[in-house]
Parts: C-alpha cells; sequence; structure tokens
C-alpha cells in the first residue's frame, strides 16, 4: 500500500488555490508540525512536569494547565516561523498577538487557534486537542496585523482543522473541498492519510451534551433530550449519550459516527460558553464540508455570526445534518426568545 502523507499531500491539492502559490501549503504543514511537537509532549506528560497547574488564568478565567502554555508557545513560534502567518489570536492571550518582523508582516494569513482544547482532562489521560482556522488578512501586507484581520465571519475561513491526541492522534482538516483525515505513524514521524474524503452520516444514534447542566438548560434543549431518550425502532431510538467534555474527541466521534454535540446558552452562560473563532468556527467549516451541519440551535449558521470581539461566546449545535434540524425544531416550538 502506498502512504500519502500530509505533506505529499497538501503540494498535491496546491492547484485549489492558484492566488496562495504554495503560501498556504507552507503554514499548512507548520502546523503539522507544532502538531508533532505538541503530541510528543503530549505523550510524555506523566514522565515530566508538563501536567498540573502553570499557576496563570487565562482570559477566559480559567486555570491555565503547563501543556496549555507550552502547547500556545510551540503554535506561535511554528507560525511565526512560517513567514506566511502574520498574526496569531489565541484562546489563552487576552489580544491577538502581531508579529513584529518584516519577514512575518508580508504574510498573508492570520490564525486563530485554541492550543489545547479539554485541558483539564490532561492530568487523568482523557484524549485532548487542538483547534484552528486561517484567514487572508484584511489589513496591508506589509505591515503588523489589525484587529479586523481576525474579526471575519467563519464563512471566510480558507482552511480550519483540529489535531486529536488520543490512542492514535490525527490531524483533520478542511481547505474548502472536502474533509480529509491524517494519522500520526510514530514509525516515520508522519502525519498519513488514512480517512480520504471524510462525509458525515445524515444522521446517527449518539448525543453528546453536559447532562449535569440540565436544570440550567432552555425547554427546547430539555424537550430534544427527552425526545432523543424515548423508544422508536422507526428512528433507532433511544439514542446513545457519550459525553467526554473535550469538544475536539466528541466532535471526531460524531463526525465519523454519526452523532450531534450541543452546548446550548445555559441561566449561567447566556451567550453560550464555546468560543466563536477558536471552536465553534473551525469545527463548523469542517463539518459542514463534510455534509453536516452546525447553528446556535435558532437557525443561524455558525459560519455566518459577525464577530464582535476576539472571546466572543456562542451557542453551538453541530453535526448529523438531521439530527441538528430536529434540535432546531424543539427551539423553535419550545423556547420563544
Amino acid at each position: 500500500m502506498v502512504v500519502k502523507t500530509l505533506n505529499e499531500f497538501i503540494i498535491e491539492r496546491q492547484s485549489d488555490f492558484p492566488y496562495a502559490k504554495g503560501e498556504l501549503t507552507r503554514l499548512l504543514s507548520h502546523i503539522g508540525v507544532a502538531a508533532k511537537v505538541v503530541n510528543r509532549d503530549v505523550n510524555k506528560a506523566g514522565l515530566v512536569d508538563i501536567i498540573g497547574e502553570a499557576g496563570n488564568i487565562n482570559i477566559q478565567g480559567e486555570d491555565q494547565k503547563k501543556l496549555d502554555v507550552f502547547a500556545d508557545e510551540k503554535f506561535i513560534l511554528s507560525l511565526q516561523a512560517s513567514a506566511e502567518c502574520c498574526g496569531i489570536a489565541s484562546e489563552e492571550n487576552e489580544d491577538f498577538i502581531a508579529f513584529e518582523d518584516e519577514i512575518a508582516r508580508n504574510g498573508k494569513y492570520v490564525v486563530t487557534i485554541d492550543p489545547l482544547d479539554g485541558s483539564s482532562n490532561i492530568d487523568v489521560n482523557v484524549s485532548i486537542g487542538t483547534i484552528f482556522a486561517i484567514y487572508r488578512r484584511l489589513s496591508e501586507v506589509g505591515h503588523k496585523a489589525e484587529k479586523r484581520d481576525f474579526m471575519q465571519e467563519g464563512a471566510k475561513q480558507v482552511a480550519a482543522g483540529y489535531i486529536l491526541y488520543g490512542s492514535s492522534s490525527m490531524m483533520v482538516y478542511t481547505t474548502g473541498r472536502g474533509v480529509n483525515g491524517f494519522t500520526l505513524d510514530p514509525s516515520i514521524g508522519e502525519f498519513c492519510l488514512s480517512h480520504p474524503d471524510i462525509k458525515s452520516p445524515a444522521s446517527g444514534i449518539i448525543y453528546s451534551i453536559n447532562e449535569g447542566n440540565y436544570i440550567k438548560f432552555p425547554e427546547g434543549v430539555k424537550k430534544y433530550l427527552k425526545y432523543c431518550q424515548e423508544k422508536d425502532e422507526q428512528t433507532n431510538r433511544p439514542y446513545s449519550s457519550r459525553y467526554i467534555g473535550s469538544l475536539v474527541a466528541d466532535f471526531h466521534r460524531n463526525l465519523l459516527k454519526g452523532g450531534i454535540f450541543i452546548y446550548p446558552k445555559t441561566d449561567s452562560s447566556p451567550n453560550g460558553k464555546l468560543r466563536l473563532l477558536y471552536e465553534a468556527n473551525p469545527m463548523a467549516f469542517v463539518i459542514e464540508q463534510a455534509g453536516g451541519r452546525a447553528t446556535d440551535g435558532k437557525g443561524t449558521r455558525i459560519l455566518d455570526v459577525i464577530p464582535e470581539k476576539l472571546h466572543q461566546r456562542v451557542p453551538l449545535y453541530i453535526g448529523s445534518r438531521n439530527m441538528v434540524e430536529k434540535a432546531e425544531e424543539f427551539m423553535e416550538k419550545f423556547c420563544k426568545n
């Protein structure tokens, strides 16, 4: 069997972007390199002093894990070294970072990233991941990146994806020409094409939601969950509840097997909890390219939401198209605002 590496695949698809002339190819390759470095340290986290708290609080008000900080630094350094990225907005930093050196200022892209999603699971060896999105800059090439470069709706993404650090590590991404997955082969140190042209099943039998927050959910979500739990052989119900608490891991399972992931607004998080730029937009781009759907539960397409601030939060209903549409029906019927 002929093995196709991530870099070979990216170069092969370079003709999809005649305007890029190789810049996007190099940028994606650098993301892959940083992912391998982070994967190495995730895999040995229990052996070195890299788990536990870093003693800092990030902009979200969450304790930063040591590996959070490590991953953030590695992706920043790799993206700056690519010479194709003029700035980065990270979940871990209050403001965006505009690279100062002349080479980076000539970069045509900016990146938004959650360096280590699900990091609260690090200490208990549960799958975690990285989520990223790439946009063409709006500011003038040759100058420092500006905030408006990052404040673009998700439909303007030129590439997005995630890296899953699990029993095997995978990179899944899209450039708007379908979704492909690559598994890291540790024997050669390369991501290799393992899941070509991923398609999300139109329906599934898995629902993923933190049911511990049930009392805080909108009435439409409560009714939908009851629907998922009712027996109906024609629709393969009851569905199975599967919730890991790591968006990348939950999303990846549902992408391949069929399912829905819901993080609704709640009484304590009236705007939702997941970040638009670092989590919702990249995952929405991936799921749409795989044939699925991503909305705010009220019919608004996630990729059409115009960002108002870097760390904006949104409700997220994402996964198999038929399941998301059914959840929206319950929201429309039982939630009036």
